[in-house]
């Protein structure tokens, strides 16, 4: 099976985002999960005076997430669908939120481009064609110091995880997304983590990017094994 990439992909997501939120709430845990790694990028105090880039915000959720733990900071979100933005933008926000449409492979010579104090990425670096440029770009914006949290589908190795995400995603997840129309984008899902790094070889290639402190931490109930909260610094 063939992964959409770049203006493919896009599109899927533009096709899906009427549909997406509800998709995203069946999943068990989800929201609760991207607060769990939100916080994990130990954000001081409520996030006064902060600057966070949330790099593949989709719909928002990542944004809410950010803002559930860090309520002051300043969040820019930025996504390469317009059709998931436009879902994000008709949410209510403070203004201290905002949102870009710029593929995650540009987010470094848009009007983003400035110095951050965090960047979270959730559910991004397997569906850019290039995570490595995506990494070196990501660890430009960020301030010396700052930190990187990139919440992500990325199997431990053990065949075990993987046979839990084939029967989730083939019983539950791409006939859901059937029932929407949208069968190709949950497919890619599907075959997107398949083919990923494992959690290990993306903690590798964090390091290999030039980031310090790399850590891989676990997320409970069933997505054990199968997401984790990679966290990292600028040194």
């Amino acid at each position: 099976m063939t992964l959409l990439h770049d203006r493919a992909l896009a599109a899927a997501f533009d096709h899906a985002a009427p549909s997406y939120d509800r998709m995203t709430a069946a999943n068990p845990g989800y929201h609760g999960q991207l607060r769990r790694s939100a916080r994990r990028l130990g954000l001081p105090g409520d996030g006064a005076g902060l600057s966070v880039l949330d790099l593949g915000c989709g719909t928002g959720s990542s944004t809410r997430a950010l803002l559930d733990v860090a309520p002051r900071a300043t969040v820019t979100g930025v996504d390469a669908s317009a059709g998931m933005l436009a879902r994000a933008r008709e949410k209510t926000w403070p203004s201290s939120v905002s949102f870009v449409h710029a593929p995650a492979e540009e987010v470094g010579t848009t009007d983003t481009a400035r110095p951050y104090d965090a960047v979270f990425a959730a559910y991004l670096f397997r569906n850019v064609a290039d995570p490595d440029a995506v990494l070196r770009s990501v660890r430009g914006l960020l301030r010396r110091g700052g930190r990187l949290a990139v919440h992500e589908y990325a199997l431990s190795g053990r065949a075990v995880h993987r046979a839990v995400w084939n029967a989730v995603t083939s019983g539950l997840v791409v006939p859901g997304g059937r029932l929407h129309g949208d069968a190709a984008l949950y497919r890619h899902l599907r075959r997107s983590v398949l083919d990923f790094d494992t959690a290990p070889r993306f903690a590798e290639r964090l390091r290999r990017a030039g980031f310090a402190d790399v850590r891989v931490l676990p997320l409970p109930g069933w997505q054990t094994g199968i997401t984790h909260t990679f966290l990292a610094t600028r040194d």
